[in-house]
C-alpha cells in the first residue's frame, strides 16, 4: 500500500463499459494502482481513450470493442488479456444500459434490451471468467455492479431493477460455486452522478452544477451518498486487491463520502399454525405479524 492506492502491479483487469463513467473511472483507478487493464466498451472511441489516458499515465491498457450481451464478448475480452498481458485476475461486470418508461409504457423491445446488457452480459463475463480461473487454478476477483433500484425498486425502472436484483443473486449464488477456486465474487451498489442519471429531475441541478466544475453539497455526498465516479472506483480497487481476497459474497455500497454494507434478505418475522393457514387466519394474525416490520421500497432521491 502506497499512500491511498492498494498495490495492484502485476494483476490484470477486465471492465466492461469503461468508456464513459463509473466504468472510465474503475479502470483509470485499477490501472493507477498498478494493474493492467483490458477497457471495454460498445464502441471503439471512448474504449481506446480510456486506454490512451492509462496509457500517457504511465500504464498498461488495451481496448476491446465489444457489445456485452452478445454471444462471444465476453471470452473476447478475457483473450485479449491473455494475448496482451499473459494472466487475467480481475473482472468487473459494469456495462449497462438504460431504458426507462413506467410499467404500462414499457416494451419488450426496451426490457430485452435492458437484461440483455445488465443481466445477460454480467452472467456471460461471469461465466467466461470462472472457467478461466478454475483452469488456471490461481484464484481471481468479480466484482458485479448492482443500483439501490434493484435492492429498493424505482419508478420508471421495471427492467433495470429486475437487471439490477438479478446480479446481486448471481453474486451470491457465484460466491458460494467459486469459493473453493479462490475467487471472491462481491456486488457493489454505487450511486453517482452519471449521464444515466442526468435526465433525473431532482437531479439535474447538480450535474449541471457538476459540469460547471461546482463541488457537490455536503448533504448530498453524506446524507444521500451521492457523488461523482471517482467515488466509486476506490471500492473496486480494494475488491481486486489481495488483501480483499477473503471477502466473498457481500453487497457493498459506495457513493460520494458513504461506504456501506447491504443485508442479505432473511426473514423478519414467522408464526406457525398446526395444518396450516386459510386467508381468515392470516388476517387474524397479520396485524401481530407484521408490527413494526413492513419494509421500506423505492429509492429516494433528492426533493
Amino acid at each position: 500500500m502506497a499512500g491511498d492506492t492498494l498495490d495492484l502491479t502485476g494483476q490484470v483487469a477486465l471492465v466492461t463499459g469503461a468508456g464513459r463513467g463509473i466504468g472510465r473511472a474503475i479502470a483509470l483507478d485499477l490501472a493507477r494502482a498498478g494493474a493492467a487493464v483490458v477497457v471495454n466498451d460498445l464502441d471503439a472511441a471512448p474504449a481506446e481513450a480510456v486506454r490512451d489516458e492509462i496509457l500517457s499515465g504511465g500504464g498498461q491498457a488495451v481496448a476491446v470493442a465489444a457489445e456485452i450481451g452478445t454471444e462471444g464478448s465476453a471470452e473476447t475480452c478475457i483473450e485479449t488479456a491473455l494475448e496482451a498481458f499473459g494472466r487475467f485476475d480481475v473482472l468487473c461486470a459494469n456495462a449497462g444500459v438504460l431504458r426507462d418508461s413506467v410499467l404500462w409504457k414499457t416494451e419488450d423491445e426496451a426490457f430485452d434490451l435492458v437484461l440483455r446488457t445488465h443481466l445477460r452480459g454480467t452472467f456471460q463475463c461471469g461465466r467466461a471468467a470462472a472457467r478461466h480461473f478454475r483452469k488456471a487454478g490461481g484464484g481471481g476477483a468479480i466484482i458485479v455492479v448492482g443500483s439501490p433500484a434493484g435492492q429498493l425498486g424505482n419508478f420508471g425502472q421495471s427492467a433495470y431493477s429486475a437487471a439490477k436484483a438479478g446480479i446481486v443473486g448471481m453474486a451470491r449464488t457465484w460466491a458460494v460455486e467459486l469459493q473453493r477456486a479462490g475467487v471472491a465474487v462481491n456486488a457493489i451498489i454505487p450511486t453517482a452522478l452519471t449521464r444515466m442519471t442526468e435526465t433525473m429531475p431532482s437531479l439535474a441541478g447538480y450535474v449541471e452544477a457538476l459540469n460547471r466544475g461546482e463541488p457537490l453539497p455536503d448533504h448530498l455526498r453524506a446524507e444521500q451518498g451521492i457523488g461523482t465516479p471517482e467515488d466509486i472506483a476506490p471500492l473496486v480497487s480494494f475488491l481486486a486487491s489481495p488483501v480483499a481476497r477473503d471477502i466473498t459474497g457481500q453487497c457493498l455500497g459506495i457513493g460520494g463520502d458513504r461506504l456501506s454494507i447491504w443485508s442479505h434478505p432473511r426473514e423478519l418475522s414467522a408464526v406457525t399454525r398446526s395444518g396450516g393457514w386459510t386467508a381468515a387466519s392470516i388476517a387474524q394474525v397479520w396485524a401481530d405479524l407484521s408490527k413494526d416490520r413492513l419494509q421500506s421500497f423505492g429509492v429516494k432521491v433528492p426533493g
